[in-house]
């Protein structure tokens, strides 16, 4: 599976999903940046403009939110509030499946997610 993210600004995306969530640089042109993590793959793409959509577009599993959170805040990640859901003082909300998500943005404001099951 290959992931797309829109960026009006790929000099500025490829800083955050490189240095900030260390991804991969796999390859770059005039019309994306593309991304490996393992077998995934996430490619930025170049956009005229783009306004974010206010749900999840990308989202990364991981079996310690707590860990990655703390990873991503040192490299400057800022993790959202919502004020309906009830997130702990990590931002974390437990779903009612018993999942724990937090939310971030990119550069472009894209929503991402981390999700521990």
């Amino acid at each position: 599976m290959i992931g797309f993210v829109p960026s009006v600004d790929l000099d500025t995306a490829r800083v955050f999903y490189e240095d900030a969530l260390g991804l991969t640089l796999a390859s770059r042109d005039d019309f994306a940046l593309e991304f490996t993590n393992g077998s995934e793959t996430v490619r930025v793409i170049a956009v005229g403009e783009l306004t974010p959509q206010p749900f999840t577009i990308l989202g990364w599993a991981t079996d310690d939110i707590h860990r990655d959170i703390e990873r991503l805040a040192n490299k400057g990640v800022v993790f959202v509030r919502y004020d309906h859901f009830g997130q702990d003082a990590s931002g974390v909300w437990s779903s009612p499946s018993g999942a724990l998500v937090a939310w971030f943005r990119d550069p472009d404001g894209n929503v991402l997610s981390l999700t521990q099951r």
